[in-house]
């Protein structure tokens, strides 16, 4: 059996930002934080907006499945989450999910993430305690969601202490 194993880390948006944005709150009162440009307007892709429910789950997390969404970006929005992680891979050069490749990252609940277009990923996961987020992104294509299996992914974790040394 194949099985990989990393540990998730820290928010890294350089690291991040082949997989898409990390979305922090602006540093200023009456700053904004622009990210519509996600949103490509394409026509016959109608916006879509939903709230997730999520349940908590436990370091260390098992993966077997990822999705991608070749067509249109994907914008997480924690609308009450503690913290959460975010578990991206790359392709391999037949374009399947590469878990080899794969970045793991905690985030704290004040922070959103945006996936690229094709961009494989897990399912959002809560950690601590039940989560919800805000989803938003391009929806119409009828071969936007892919789904893949892949070798067994052990994903663990440093303490929330341990990360903001």
């Amino acid at each position: 059996m194949n099985e990989h194993r990393i540990i998730a880390s820290a928010p890294d948006a350089d690291a991040f930002r082949q997989f898409g944005e990390l979305l922090a709150p602006p540093e200023s009162h009456g700053d904004r934080r622009q990210f519509g440009h996600w949103l490509v307007s394409t026509p016959g892709l109608g916006l879509r907006c939903h709230l997730n429910s999520v349940a908590a789950v436990s370091l260390p997390v098992g993966l077997e499945q990822v999705e991608k969404h070749p067509h249109a970006a994907q914008i997480f929005l924690p609308v009450d989450v503690s913290r959460y992680l975010v578990t991206v891979m790359l392709s391999d050069p037949k374009g399947r999910p590469d878990p080899a490749r794969a970045l793991s990252i905690l985030v704290p609940g004040t922070v959103g993430v945006v996936y690229r277009p094709g961009v494989w990923h897990a399912g959002i996961t809560a950690l601590d305690r039940d989560g919800h987020f805000a989803v938003m992104m391009q929806r119409g294509a009828a071969d936007d969601d892919v789904f893949a299996m892949i070798p067994y992914l052990t994903v663990t974790g440093l303490r929330a202490q341990e990360l903001q040394r």
